[in-house]
């Protein structure tokens, strides 16, 4: 256990791999589940999921990217605001290069595309799925380091994202079953969405574990790319329809809940 815990790239698969599991198990809804979700339900997980990511942002990312680097001799807000000046502008950027399509929109985003509309949609998840999974992946890696309080701050990130995973692998699945896909498919394509976390969480770590210095940076563009899928999707998405009460309380009470996991267990 002690190697593993001085193992950037061990942690950083183990919490990934945790978060990647919470999708799955959401997507398997898909086989216990004949209805789709009440449209107040599905509004809730998605301010829920927005709220987690946001109080993430500043307490699992910004402040110990500010932190990290004033300890390494730097003034901290300049690696907090460049990284989280180019972590937007690289959602900003897969945003306009990758075709996808969020749930409920009837016209697909980005350039034109033959894809089908299941290979959109799972494009759409994937999107805001690469900044969490890199998330994850440097706070375990932050906690290799020794920092202290960082490695309980890691899980309690991981358990964070993984309880906002699970209910957004079942609003993909759900949705691809209703499009006349089979459950099993359905299930495949709500789990494989999740999978691009583990890959963007280790490519993050080996990057930051080779170029001396970058964690800083590292952190604050995950914090940056974050607040770009919320403010882009998660937000406007959840305040459709007659039900944006429900997710705007969804919001708050993910927003509390990371807010307390990261400062009863950080």
């Amino acid at each position: 256990m002690s190697h593993l815990a001085s193992d950037p790239v061990a942690l950083a698969a183990l919490g990934t791999g945790f978060t990647f599991l919470c999708t799955a198990l959401g997507a398997a809804v898909v086989f216990f589940v004949r209805r789709e979700l009440s449209p107040k339900l599905g509004l809730g997980f998605l301010g829920f999921a927005s709220g987690v990511m946001m109080a993430a942002s500043v307490w699992s990312l910004l402040i110990p990217a500010i932190e990290m680097a004033e300890e390494q001799g730097k003034t901290g807000w300049v690696p907090a605001l460049g990284g989280f000046v180019l972590g937007g502008a690289f959602l900003f950027l897969l945003d306009r290069l990758l075709p996808h399509l969020h749930l409920g929109a009837r016209e697909p985003e980005g350039p034109k595309s033959s894809f089908k509309r299941t290979t959109m949609l799972v494009f759409a998840v994937t999107l805001h799925n690469v900044p969490e999974g890199m998330a994850v992946g440097l706070a375990f890696a932050l906690a290799a380091t020794g920092e202290p309080g960082a490695l309980t701050a890691a899980f309690a990130l991981a358990l964070g994202m993984g309880l906002q995973n699970f209910p957004e692998g079942a609003a993909i699945s759900l949705p691809l079953h209703r499009e006349g896909l089979g459950r099993g498919k359905a299930f495949f394509y709500g789990a494989a969405s999740g999978f691009v976390e583990p890959v963007a969480g280790l490519i993050g770590v080996l990057l930051a574990s080779t170029v001396s210095g970058i964690m800083p940076w590292m952190l604050a563009f995950a914090a940056g790319a974050m607040i770009y899928v919320v403010v882009e999707e998660l937000i406007p998405q959840s305040q459709e329809g007659e039900h944006g009460h429900a997710g705007t309380l969804g919001a708050m009470a993910g927003f509390a809940l990371m807010m307390v996991l990261d400062v009863a267990l950080g």
